[in-house]
């Protein structure tokens, strides 16, 4: 294979830790080697000055919500993945609440061609395993992940459409049974419904529909909700022997959970994503309401999320993508769990984390790791994405860790138009993007051209 790219004199963020190397880039996207700044290789290859710059490996983001098919007037395949790579994202991984949702190996295929005509970045997706025949079927695709919702919408149908949806156990345990053998991973939104019905009903009963109201009642009774789900799932986890992953975790006591099973020898993940970190305070669910809701996470849950990033028991970050129009977020100022919730966030979810490390909040590999490492292993990338190591696909990040700017609505690529984050100052900025050793941003603009991603798999992406 010949070396068509050269990447020069950047600090390269690599399993063994960083160093100061040239990475050099086959002809077939993959990386050739890392070689000490200055090696005479011997070919014309193209050459990127990373010269006092970072070079990190791609984010692996296993939560994002496209909304194509269906909810196109939100978001679509191509704006998603414009945003991605602006966000030194690589591979996404999609969401089944669309319509028609997810749930057969027809609107699988469906999707995936979707994906690959338009994709800038390479993709999977996470069909919902409620349609118990397809499942094998789904597999046999080439997915990587299902996703159930363990939730039923109060006041509206969306963002969690019916055929999406799962909280009987016993169902639940089946569907464990039925994935095991595939060997694929089991993506989970936890939600006890019927402590959720009371809770809500309560606030809804004394008038209370504003985005307060709803904050109260989704962390009401220190994370209730949450820690009785996880703590169901994580036992049918061990029953089964399906492998796991928890959405949204952000409470201490279901990740304290998560830290037994681990130790117990349970296969579960978890993920935070990036609302839980950058935008759950009580200032935030007062300032923006309905624009920040996701979830609020009071100040000793977000304390133990932190302590959870940092030990590995929260494993990864995940953007949860999940992008709504203002007039879909207006609505919540006054009938809350009328509005449609989630943020969006994939757009500036790697960079904030980077500049965390800036900050001093975690660990440089730390982070990298949870953007990249833990998310390509843990969802069968394993020996293909995730690293900066020989072999590995080319999906790279140069970034500038000393370049201040400021998040504004100008700069959002979404179709909706607005960030959560507008005006937030940062302090670190992505310059380029490759996936498969081909820039997909550089010089301020995305370059990469739709239908050039690829559907990421174990053993290839062709």
């Amino acid at each position: 294979m010949a070396v068509t790219t050269r990447i020069n004199g950047g600090d390269v963020v690599t399993p063994d830790g960083t160093v100061r190397a040239d990475i050099l880039i086959a002809d077939d996207g993959t990386i050739a080697g890392l070689v000490a700044p200055g090696t005479a290789i011997g070919d014309d290859a193209t050459v990127v000055d990373a010269t006092g710059r970072l070079v990190l490996p791609g984010m692996v983001d296993v939560h994002v919500h496209t909304r194509e098919p269906g909810y196109t007037h939100k978001e679509d395949i191509i704006t998603t993945t414009e945003q991605a790579a602006v966000g030194g994202v690589t591979t996404i991984f999609g969401m089944p609440n669309l319509d028609p949702p997810t749930t057969d190996r027809k609107t699988l295929d469906e999707v995936l061609a979707l994906y690959a005509e338009k994709s800038i970045v390479d993709y999977n997706h996470n069909p919902a395993p409620t349609k118990f025949e397809d499942i094998a079927s789904m597999a046999e695709a080439g997915i990587n992940a299902y996703k159930i919702y363990m939730v039923v919408d109060t006041g509206r149908t969306y963002p969690h459409p019916a055929g999406t949806g799962m909280h009987d156990h016993g169902h639940l345990l089946q569907m464990m049974d039925l994935i095991k053998p595939t060997g694929k991973r089991f993506i989970i939104h936890p939600h006890d419904q019927a402590l959720m019905d009371y809770i809500e009903g309560e606030v809804l009963a004394r008038g209370d529909n504003t985005p307060q109201g709803y904050a109260s009642a989704y962390a009401a009774r220190d994370g209730v909700i949450w820690d009785t789900a996880i703590d169901v799932v994580l036992r049918l986890s061990e029953a089964s022997g399906c492998p796991i992953h928890i959405a949204h975790m952000q409470t201490a006591r279901s990740i304290d959970a998560v830290r037994r099973a681990k130790a117990r020898g349970v296969d579960v993940t978890g993920e935070v994503n990036h609302w839980a970190l950058f935008l759950s305070t009580w200032r935030d669910v007062e300032t923006q309401g309905p624009y920040v809701l996701s979830y609020w996470v009071p100040d000793n849950h977000r304390e133990a999320v932190w302590e959870g990033l940092l030990d590995g028991t929260i494993d990864m970050i995940s953007s949860d993508h999940a992008p709504h129009t203002r007039e879909e977020k207006e609505i919540g100022w006054t009938k809350m769990w009328s509005a449609h919730t989630g943020t969006p966030g994939i757009q500036y979810y790697y960079p904030l984390l980077l500049d965390a490390v800036r900050q001093g909040k975690l660990p440089l590999e730390r982070a990298v790791e949870a953007a990249a490492r833990r998310p390509a292993d843990a969802f069968g990338l394993s020996g293909v994405k995730g690293r900066i190591a020989v072999g590995y696909d080319a999906d790279l990040v140069i970034a500038n860790l000393d370049s201040p700017w400021t998040i504004t609505n100008d700069d959002v690529l979404s179709r909706i138009g607005w960030t959560p984050y507008d005006g937030r100052s940062i302090g670190v900025r992505f310059e380029r993007t490759l996936v498969r050793g081909a820039d997909v941003f550089a010089d301020g603009a995305v370059v990469g051209k739709p239908g050039y991603g690829r559907l990421a798999t174990a053993h290839s992406t062709d």
